[in-house]
């Protein structure tokens, strides 16, 4: 229904209905079968999982922090 606070105009109004209808029925058949059930499911599952790693491989490495001042060269320390 987010589509129809986006657009008002009657084609997205159908648009967005049909979608809603669609939903339903999907959940509907997932109802009254066991083993899609599980596949959906499943599926999810892994998405879920691909959705971590996707996350993870997209978050930046910390930068490197270079203390301030002389360093001495003998024991690091400033």
């Amino acid at each position: 229904m987010a589509l129809i606070c986006d657009l008002h105009s009657e084609r997205a109004a159908q648009v967005s209905i049909a979608v809603t209808r669609a939903f339903v029925r999907l959940r509907e058949m997932i109802g009254t079968h066991e083993d899609l059930a599980r596949k959906v499911q499943k599926h999810d599952q892994q998405i879920t999982s691909l959705y971590r790693h996707v996350e993870k491989l997209l978050r930046l490495p910390e930068p490197k922090k270079n203390p301030m001042g002389f360093i001495h060269p003998k024991d690091g320390k400033k």
